[in-house]
């Protein structure tokens, strides 16, 4: 019996046949998509609906309510009536079932491939999965006159409205697609001798193949499962590269952080995270916190943003995937201690970047002390803001312009703890640093990380129901609120440390 395969299971059979056999034999042990898969998943939806306007007059093949037999039977009667775009097109050849995104025919009876993409570049992989389509068709006896790869225009800025001929490009990946054919069948005919034992999994090592071209989704099973690589390893150390480190250690048979030899050559960061974790031993460089604490003038302006980045702009002045802030939380620090809260939500539907940028430019004065964690995201988040909010570019580049990085000693391992495991986001270091707030996210209502904080502003602006209007708005302004509040803590613990 022919194993029949789809583009997708082909493109995840190139990345590993390990991964395609799962898919097809053992889903049970693949890690379900998270929230903010299920929401890019979503986003890329959104692109190709509107993708489908650069062709206006076609029809959609509908995915629900209809078997894929019936799909393919209205493709073809769609393409008899003399249609000349489909959208969602669905063929069969070769046990492999396909769906173009878009379908094109062209004046002189040839057909073009469209395969859109919720990206901003052209990977090798969309290439493949444009190759396989082209197999197909091609295999069909249809005329394929050009294949192209439909992606983001990141030379678009938004106007009043979108302009969809400009929003999106089409790159020519013809010729790649035509060289890609002849190795097809016998990539086809590997896998389905692959998968012709139902019971035999394939004995496939981990590597860099289990995170590119994408996450795979039996990284914890082939990881953690089989291989029992710990939860700070020596991939924690090394990043995987073309020659990783990492992964001539795990070929020597050394995973662990404290197996690392004392002979091998590391940065000066990652000699610091291997003698700490090693020694079980912290790390606390007073003389380069106290430089940081001494940097420091009162009142200190704590400051957070939460931003939205669609990958379809949505506001005059933004490019794909521009980001812009919804929210910001402020706590003001007084050389006494004391606090004062401030705080800013908008309101989903409208433009926040003109109210929020004015007060912003109330609530902080120039050349004042202002403290964000990585704040390289805050002051990318303000340049574009003074960009697209001229009367007040001055006062927020000056804002701007006096920023302090409260990261910068866990960045550089001045302050690093066995229990950081080598990271150092805000979330991990504040229940290292301030252990009583350990459970402080967890405590939280819906809202416990940045990701969140996206999906609920979007949902509250699709919500009509006023309890859960006000449940999403307190969810989002507490989480914000503790963001800052947190930087307060860690500043009064690296303070209480140079004492």
């Amino acid at each position: 019996m022919r194993i029949s395969l789809s583009k997708s299971l082909y493109t995840k059979g190139l990345q590993c046949h390990k991964a395609l056999w799962l898919k097809k034999y053992n889903k049970a042990v693949l890690t379900p998509p998270n929230a903010a898969t299920m929401a890019r998943f979503k986003e890329g939806n959104i692109v190709g609906d509107l993708a489908c306007d650069l062709f206006p007059g076609g029809r959609e093949i509908p995915f629900k309510g209809t078997t894929f037999s019936q799909k393919i039977a209205l493709t073809q009667e769609w393409l008899d009536e003399g249609l000349n775009d489909i959208y969602e097109a669905t063929f069969e050849y070769d046990g492999v079932l396909v769906m173009v995104d878009m379908f094109h025919k062209k004046a002189d009876g040839s057909f073009e491939i469209y395969e859109v993409k919720s990206s901003t570049e052209v990977k090798d992989v969309y290439r493949h999965d444009a190759s396989i389509q082209y197999y197909v068709l091609n295999g069909l006896g249809y005329n394929i006159s050009d294949v192209y790869i439909t992606i983001l225009n990141t030379d678009y800025i938004r106007g009043d409205a979108l302009d969809m001929q400009q929003l999106f490009t089409h790159e020519k990946v013809t010729d790649e697609v035509l060289a890609l054919q002849a190795d097809i069948p016998a990539t086809l005919g590997k896998f389905r001798a692959m998968l012709t034992d139902r019971v035999n999994e394939p004995n496939i090592d981990i590597g860099r193949h289990c995170k590119k071209p994408y996450p795979c989704d039996a990284i914890d099973y082939c990881w953690k499962q089989q291989r029992n690589i710990p939860e700070y390893s020596v991939f924690n150390i090394f990043q995987m590269n073309k020659n990783p480190k990492s992964v001539q250690l795990y070929k020597e048979g050394i995973v662990a952080v404290e197996d690392i030899p004392d002979t091998m050559k590391l940065t000066g960061i990652q000699q610091k995270k291997v003698d700490a974790w090693k020694a079980q031993k912290g790390v606390i460089n007073k003389e380069a916190i106290k430089g940081l604490v001494d940097s420091i003038s009162y009142p200190i302006y704590h400051f957070d943003f939460e931003t939205l980045g669609p990958a379809i702009p949505s506001l005059k002045g933004m490019k794909p995937y521009g980001k812009y802030p919804f929210q910001y939380s402020l706590h003001i620090e007084q050389e006494d201690g004391s606090l004062e809260h401030k705080e800013y939500l908008a309101t989903p539907g409208q433009d926040p970047r003109e109210l929020i940028a004015k007060r912003m430019v109330e609530d902080i004065p120039k050349d004042a002390c202002v403290m964000a964690f990585n704040v390289g995201f805050e002051m990318g988040i303000i340049r574009t803001l003074a960009k697209n909010c001229p009367t007040y570019a001055d006062h927020l580049m000056n804002i701007h312009d006096n920023f302090i990085d409260l990261a910068t000693p866990f960045q550089k391992g001045d302050y690093w703890m066995p229990e950081m495991k080598g990271r150092y986001s805000l979330k991990v270091v504040l229940p290292t640093i301030v252990p009583e707030m350990k459970d402080a996210y967890n405590d939280l209502d819906g809202v416990h990380n940045g990701d969140d904080a996206m999906r609920m502003f979007v949902k509250l602006g699709e919500s009509t129901d006023l309890d859960e209007i006000i449940k999403t708005k307190t969810a989002l302004l507490e989480y914000c609120k503790l963001d800052t509040y947190a930087m307060v803590r860690i500043l009064e613990k690296l303070k209480q440390l140079v004492a």
